[in-house]
């Protein structure tokens, strides 16, 4: 052999040596990432039902709808009051006449289902705010106790089979969404 093939051949024994040592050391350090893996397991719907700001925003909007309710029930009752009135002038009535009051009437209940679709979007709009609010400290929450804890994957427990009691942190985040966000505002729906 000459020395120029003798020295390409060692050049290639080493290369494939060093290639060799680096896809071991990749193995490894895949081996050794995966074997460090921490997942958690977070049951949303438990917080959202248990905590007391969730609580809290619930019960002022029961306070709203309840106002809502009032306000439309007096609008049907006196819609009801039009109508066995307009009933009871059907006969004195001359028909262009009644049609016409007929008409008035049917105005005033499409105002009535009009107020009663503004406040429900009303509330709806306002409780979504307010559990924006919540969504955030939330998230800030299970990112805090993700990041003291070395957590890679947290999995919500609607979509997890089977796993652990020991990967729960549902009572952690839940305390602490109770501690740092007993209450939330909400901002008095309006109507249109």
């Amino acid at each position: 052999m000459t020395v120029m093939k003798i020295c390409t051949f060692i050049a290639l024994v080493v290369s494939l040596s060093f290639a060799s040592l680096g896809a071991h050391a990749q193995t490894k350090k895949t081996a050794s990432t995966s074997a460090s893996l921490i997942v958690a397991i977070l049951d949303l719907r438990s917080i959202r039902r248990e905590s007391l700001v969730v609580k809290n925003v619930n019960q002022q909007i029961v306070v709203f709808r309840n106002g809502f309710r009032k306000s439309i029930k007096t609008e049907e009752s006196a819609l009801k009051a039009a109508s066995q009135e307009l009933a009871k002038k059907r006969n004195l009535l001359t028909p262009e006449e009644f049609a016409k009051k007929r008409r008035e009437f049917e105005q005033k209940v499409v105002a009535v289902q009009r107020l009663v679709q503004q406040s429900k979007q009303a509330l709806e709009k306002s409780r979504a705010k307010a559990m924006v609010v919540v969504e955030k400290t939330l998230n800030k929450i299970i990112t805090k106790i993700a990041l003291e804890r070395d957590i890679n994957i947290i999995l919500r427990r609607d979509v997890t089979i089977l796993a652990s009691r020991s990967l729960e942190i549902t009572a952690d985040v839940l305390k602490a969404l109770n501690v740092q966000l007993p209450k939330v505002t909400v901002k008095k729906p309006v109507t249109k």
